[in-house]
């Protein structure tokens, strides 16, 4: 399945997922069933089952009708992870520096803003000190079930699904703050894209591989340009050890999303921006993940 938040044709916020002839909105499918998707994830095993056992699967309203958002616009938390060695040796060689030996012993990740999300199609703003923005091509996996010490071998019963995510970057800004050995913060702060929807894990076993590593071809494109094609079998730390690695000592919460990082090449900080100048306003960043969608964002 395909879960999705949208605005609907009264212009209220509400949940619900993709059927072929439009949207379904979960509130009206069942009176069980929430509005939105943080609740709806709360209670991610009761309320699935409401709908593969009780639910009219009929759409409520055509698609052009409503204005999808980012499919969970309100998470609890979002940490990003840098997972892909291809990224963090072309980000470290930038600066003259190998990659850190601690990386290959841990997943390493970072807390951004969760309350900065934006939706397939939304406007970004380019922040205001910025000169240099970025994208980044990534992969969200969203946590559905609570959970503390989870282990990696366990960790597919806490997920509901993935998404598309672009970690947008002023690079100029995260330059200078982190000279003072801290993680990015105002570099991150303004914008996080995720989106179209959350696919249900289940639709993409047709591209699982060995060692619980996905085949999903990632592209991002400029103004219609090729600027970026990776794929997510790349990948050195998996999902599960990444969730492993947050849930280390803490609690994961339903509703949390977990960003993979940056897949190789997918930035214009990797190639030197030699590929395309840093994002300017009108332009247009496509990102493309097989079994995932597309997402979409201008730039103003």
């Amino acid at each position: 399945m395909k879960f999705i938040s949208f605005i609907n044709p009264s212009g209220l916020q509400r949940a619900g997922w993709l059927q072929e002839d439009g949207v379904v909105d979960m509130s009206l499918a069942h009176a069980q069933l929430p509005i939105d998707m943080l609740s709806f994830l709360q209670d991610y095993e009761v309320n699935i089952e409401i709908i593969k056992n009780s639910v009219n699967q009929d759409a409520h309203y055509p698609l052009d009708k409503v204005q999808l958002i980012a499919p969970i616009p309100n998470p609890n938390s979002f940490r990003d992870f840098i997972a892909f060695e291809t990224h963090l040796k072309n980000a470290t060689a930038r600066f003259g520096d190998p990659v850190p030996d601690v990386w290959y012993e841990m997943p390493i990740f970072y807390f951004s803003n969760h309350s900065s999300f934006k939706g397939d199609k939304e406007n970004i703003k380019r922040p205001s000190k910025c000169q240099k923005l970025d994208f980044e091509l990534e992969i969200a996996c969203i946590i559905s079930k609570n959970g503390m010490n989870i282990k990696a071998e366990e960790a597919e019963e806490y997920i509901a699904g993935y998404s598309i995510l672009n970690d947008w970057t002023a690079r100029d800004i995260q330059a200078q703050e982190m000279k003072c050995m801290l993680g990015p913060a105002k570099g991150k702060d303004f914008a996080t894209s995720l989106g179209k929807y959350i696919v249900t894990k289940d639709e993409l076993e047709p591209f699982r591989i060995a060692n619980n590593r996905f085949d999903m071809p990632m592209k991002a494109y400029i103004n219609g340009k090729l600027v970026s094609d990776g794929n997510f079998k790349d990948i050195h730390f998996t999902f599960g050890q990444m969730i492993e690695r947050a849930s280390e000592d803490t609690m994961l919460f339903a509703g949390d999303v977990i960003g993979s990082g940056t897949v190789g090449w997918g930035c214009l900080m990797e190639s030197g921006a030699t590929i395309h100048t840093w994002l300017e306003p009108e332009d247009e960043v496509l990102l493309i993940i097989e079994g995932l969608g597309t997402l979409q964002n201008k730039i103003v």
